[in-house]
């Protein structure tokens, strides 16, 4: 239920289709010359595309997520595993055309092609499975060992969990599947922004992870008032809302600690 209703909320106030209800509730108004909540929707409506295409509201969203968790300096000398989460991967093309396209996302798989070569004793779990409403898809955990064997990675190291639709059923799934051992050392590979969740879940999870962030999305230097990309900015905003949103509803409904967790713990 959990899942449902997520997807369903998310879909109603991500920046663009919530532009476009209150532009269309706008129109309506108009339609029955209600004009001051014409002027009320269509203005609102103007205000998040706005500030949402042509600021860098998304990134200053995102930052704070993205420095929240760093990768240990040094390095661990050994690691027992590598756990990648889905996520980077275009699972309605894999799926029609059996090949392993990569989305903004991608990176995650990339390091963890690095990581195997660097660890090569390390197992390497590809946790994600399909996590979509209304579009067919294949799952992170069964495009990933094309993509990651195409990279050089043994396939007999390859640990495949494929049924979790979310982050928390990335924790609880994975940690089921491998049953990490007390001493043992095993990084999380996932994108920057999305760390601070991830790293709350595991630990609530109790698997003891080490957090290797990748695919930022942000210097830490944008201007405030003007962004270079609309798309890109769009996009931007888009996340940091869901990641926000994201870590108070799994504290909210006790399946993380704090809303925002801290490194270190």
């Amino acid at each position: 239920m959990f899942f449902l209703l997520s997807k369903i909320f998310w879909f109603f106030v991500q920046p663009l289709n919530l532009a476009i209800f209150l532009l269309v509730a706008g129109l309506l108004a108009g339609l029955f010359r209600r004009r001051g909540l014409m002027a009320a929707g269509t203005g609102t409506a103007f205000l998040v595309l706005a500030v949402a295409t042509w600021t860098s509201f998304g990134q200053a969203l995102l930052n704070p997520l993205e420095e929240r968790f760093a990768r240990p300096n040094p390095a661990p000398q050994k690691v027992d595993g590598i756990v990648v989460l889905g996520g980077g991967l275009e699972g309605s093309i894999n799926l029609v055309r059996g090949g392993y396209e990569v989305n903004a996302g991608g990176d995650r798989y990339i390091e963890t092609a690095v990581l195997a070569r660097r660890y090569p004793q390390a197992r390497i779990v590809v946790s994600g499975g399909t996590g979509t409403l209304f579009l067919e898809g294949e799952g992170d955990g069964a495009t990933a060992p094309r993509l990651l064997t195409a990279l050089g990675v043994d396939p007999a190291r390859l640990v495949l969990e494929n049924q979790s639709r979310n982050t928390y059923e990335n924790a609880v799934f994975t940690k089921r599947l491998v049953t990490p051992k007390p001493g043992e050392t095993w990084l999380l590979v996932t994108s920057a922004f999305h760390m601070p969740r991830s790293m709350a879940l595991f630990r609530k999870a109790d698997f003891a992870a080490v957090p290797w962030p990748v695919d930022y999305r942000t210097s830490g230097r944008e201007s405030l008032f003007f962004a270079d990309n609309a798309i890109d900015s769009l996009q931007a905003t888009t996340l940091g809302i869901r990641e926000w949103i994201g870590l108070f509803a799994y504290w909210l409904s006790g399946r993380i600690d704090e809303p925002f967790p801290k490194s270190g713990q």
